[in-house]
């Protein structure tokens, strides 16, 4: 009632600082309002004129491809063994019966074009051996397509149409701009149900999954089969994520997709376009983290940069890099981990010499060090001949599975390429974990703790580097009629 008095008064100069009053407090509350709105926007009313823009750009990807029966109509397994009766089944489910005739086998899934000329962006799995592909747009016109090139450990796949007039495309965004909780938008082929659109926010940032390259985008928006390759936008209608899996028990949606990020796939695109292969920079040295015990031991600082373990011939061991040094910084800028350090040598040009600073002996040393393509050192790489091998067992109970190593017979029956490797689900303990995270009969486990299993020696090796270095749970790469996901299993 006391200030009512005061801003009411009739003595006008009393009324002038009320009525001044009033107005600050007004204007104050005005600029209070405006900043909660900015700090906290709210969701976008539709985001009906984002999807319009879009869609033109978003494509349905057809592949197909012809897949040899096996030599006999039986599947090609020991008798007396656990997989006989799946594959008898799996023969059955595909009405092969006894017949050796090859067939054609269809496929789909989802791209955006990123040109007027016809260059399209998918996921390598999408179009991974197929002999035609098909584009249709959102017009309902229909163009065959050609492969550029892939990058299987990106996932990445770039195509080229030929169109007489030119083509609606969308540009890439920066996705180390998005942020947790901005809204995003996914549109694909989902389960066959072309063009779809689908809305969610970044659920979180610098994913890393099972590549060496990764850094994914997590986002609830959903994401289900045949949406791989297609693109995740932000709001002003730019990509900032090439949709490539999920995270799921049963093989669904459950709101947790990963979107491979814009700034990994345009330098993937950009060297596809220009040499139809990657040109990644490669140094030369095996790695680890810095953990906090590790830096006291060795009287660092603080625990950070890359640990390395050995040095075998290469561009790092000819600038003078020895095992037992810590690379800190890799052409000036901070090296954080392992992971770090290998995006930027990747990210660097091949037969360019960068200077690189390690820490030796409690003192830092800079070496200039010039990088080797990684391409042509993977290719160098000679993998021990079978017989030389240890001897591996037919198959093993592990994590409540029945698994064995993929043999010429078992691609065959399963119409996996001739280069397939990985470890078969023969069968899975109903009881078990990995039963209740959807593992089934058929699918295939090609790695464990973002490293390639072929052996049951290799997953047994991974579960014990994971136990040893604390870990509860390790990561396996199942894949299930040619489509990946992820699944955690518990490991204690």
């Amino acid at each position: 009632m006391q200030s009512k008095a005061i801003f009411y008064s009739s003595h006008p100069a009393i009324a002038a600082r009320g009525r001044a009053t009033l107005m600050a407090i007004g204007l104050g509350l005005a600029l209070a309002l405006g900043q909660a709105q900015g700090a906290f926007a709210r969701a976008p009313d539709s985001f009906a004129d984002l999807a319009q823009q879009i869609s033109p750009s978003v494509v349905n990807i057809t592949t197909s491809a012809v897949v040899s029966a096996p030599a006999s109509g039986a599947p090609m397994v020991p008798e007396g063994s656990p997989f006989e009766d799946f594959f008898r089944d799996f023969m059955d489910r595909n009405g092969r019966g006894g017949e050796n005739t090859p067939r054609r086998s269809e496929a789909l899934g989802s791209g955006f074009v990123i040109s007027e000329d016809g260059y399209i962006v998918t996921n390598n799995h999408v179009i991974e051996n197929a002999d035609e592909i098909e584009i249709e747009f959102f017009s309902g016109t229909r163009l065959k397509a050609k492969l550029v090139g892939t990058d299987p450990k990106t996932d990445i796949a770039l195509l080229k149409v030929e169109s007489a007039t030119p083509l609606p495309f969308v540009a890439f965004g920066n996705s180390d701009l998005s942020r947790v909780g901005d809204w995003v938008v996914a549109m694909g082929n989902p389960l066959g149900q072309g063009f779809s659109v689908s809305a969610g926010i970044v659920s979180a940032r610098n994913r890393a999954l099972s590549g060496t390259y990764d850094d994914y985008i997590q986002t609830d928006a959903a994401i289900n089969r045949g949406n791989s390759g297609g693109p995740l936008f932000n709001m002003d209608g730019q990509v900032i994520g090439v949709n490539t899996a999920i995270l799921s028990p049963n093989g669904g949606s459950i709101g947790i997709g990963f979107s491979m990020a814009s700034n990994v796939v345009t330098k993937v695109v950009d060297q596809l376009k220009e040499f139809g292969e990657t040109r990644r920079g490669w140094l030369g040295v095996r790695i680890q983290d810095v953990t906090p015990d590790v830096a006291e031991a060795m009287g660092l600082a603080e625990a950070s940069g890359a640990l390395v373990t050995d040095v075998p011939d290469g561009p790092a061991k000819a600038s003078g890099i020895i095992a037992g040094d810590v690379i800190t910084l890799f052409d000036g800028q901070p090296v954080r981990d392992t992971r770090d350090l290998t995006r930027r040598v990747a990210d660097s040009p091949v037969g360019e010499a960068v200077p690189v600073i390690v820490q030796r002996d409690g003192k830092t040393e800079t070496l200039q060090v010039t990088l080797g393509r990684r391409e042509e050192a993977e290719a160098a790489e000679v993998r021990p001949a079978a017989a030389q091998a240890p001897a591996d067992p037919v198959e093993a109970e592990i994590l409540g599975m029945t698994l064995a190593p993929l043999t010429d017979e078992m691609k065959q029956s399963l119409n996996l390429p001739a280069d397939a490797e990985g470890l078969v689900v023969g069968a899975v303990d109903q009881t078990s974990e990995a039963y209740a995270k959807g593992l089934r009969d058929g699918d295939i486990i090609t790695e464990a703790g973002q490293r390639q299993v072929v052996r049951l020696k290799d997953l047994e090796d991974r579960i014990s580097e994971a136990r040893d270095a604390g870990r509860k749970s390790i990561l396996l790469l199942v894949r299930r009629a040619g489509d990946p996901r992820f699944v955690a299993l518990a490991i204690e």
